[in-house]
């Protein structure tokens, strides 16, 4: 009670000094938005025999540029041109009278095998010349593919930096009542179309990561034994276990060149690092201590591991070798954060 009447007393002073305090002048801070300005680019429907295919392509390559946040695509409603051969140059007065800066022409034909001829052009309006341009082959049911690759070539071409149209994420799909809840494994395109299940809802699956590759998944899957670390071929549809320990594996994470996966173990109420190379199935245990270390990823050139572990007393980021060299503490996590924008992505 002495304590709380002390407590009391001095939060009464406190706001007795503020009450008797002068007035201070109102504080007044505006924040306005920056002077970027989104480019200006106009997208006609691609040309050619497939009319509804050629507008397909091109209302992807729009939707994609414009969801960047870095293009304004035009309403085709204000184009003066409308069917535009890519191979023959632009009328650019046109083209300039709509405000566009950035023009995009394309044609869309068929070859005698059955597939999918597209070319497309980029051309600077106000200097009257074209940026680049490419020609591309592919079965029909790729098109969508084909577009996305035209607008990371434009997206390129006019920023500078590496387009992400042309990915795919991996992702848990939850479906069915709240008590029969079922999870899959799926992929999909970065712009949620050609979702595709990989695992058939028998068993409870998290935690999914893309290899370097793209071709293979890891993940979590609970089923009738201990949970484990499975290794998932997208196209085959096999997997197999990532290390068969008897004990739980959970976290895995990819070497940046593929080879490699290292990951948790538990087992006796501690957990280890571990890693397993792919080829040659082999394992190695990197650490033995009586803590848990949990969540290693790998450093961007694969020479170090960072991991989480309570060895300390608190649960702290440590660094280590990743041949096993000792690890070192990184309380500040200065010696542990990377950054680097990848081409997939994993939720």
């Amino acid at each position: 009670m002495r304590a709380l009447g002390r407590a009391a007393a001095v939060l009464a002073a406190v706001v007795g000094l503020a009450a008797t305090a002068p007035a201070q002048a109102e504080i007044t801070i505006d924040i306005t938005g920056g002077n970027f300005q989104p480019m200006p680019i106009a997208i006609p429907a691609f040309s050619g025999a497939d009319a509804q295919l050629g507008a397909q392509i091109a209302d992807v390559v729009t939707a994609d540029l414009k969801r960047s946040g870095l293009f304004a695509t035009l309403d085709p409603a204000s184009f003066i041109d409308r069917n535009v051969n890519p191979n023959v140059m632009p009328n650019f007065q046109n083209w300039r009278v709509i405000n566009a800066q950035a023009l995009v022409t394309g044609a869309v034909s068929r070859t005698g095998d059955g597939r999918v001829q597209a070319d497309f052009r980029l051309w600077d309006v106000f200097a009257g010349q074209q940026l680049t341009g490419q020609q591309f082959f592919t079965p029909e049911a790729n098109w969508r593919r084909v577009a996305h690759i035209i607008a990371d070539a434009i997206y390129e071409r006019l920023t500078g930096e590496k387009g992400y149209f042309d990915t795919r994420i991996v992702f848990v799909d939850e479906t069915g009542p709240k008590n029969r809840r079922v999870k899959r494994l799926a992929i999909m395109d970065q712009d949620g179309a050609n979702v595709r299940y990989l695992t058939r809802g028998d068993d409870l699956v998290i935690t999914p990561r893309f290899s370097p590759s793209t071709q293979d998944v890891t993940y979590m899957s609970f089923g009738q034994d201990n949970p484990r670390v499975y290794l998932l071929d997208i196209e085959s549809g096999q997997r197999q276990i990532v290390g068969n320990f008897q004990g739980m594996t959970f976290a895995p994470r990819f070497s940046p060149d593929g080879s490699r996966v290292v990951m948790s173990l538990e087992a006796g109420g501690n957990a280890n690092i571990y890693t397993m190379d792919i080829a040659s199935r082999q394992t190695a245990r990197l650490t033995d201590t009586a803590a848990i270390d949990t969540s290693p990823s790998y450093s961007p050139d694969g020479s170090q591991i960072v991991f989480e572990s309570d060895r300390g007393g608190t649960q702290q980021l440590y660094v280590m070798g990743a041949g096993a060299a000792g690890p070192t503490a990184s309380p500040s996590a200065r010696a542990a954060i990377r950054r680097r924008c990848g081409r997939r992505a994993a939720i």
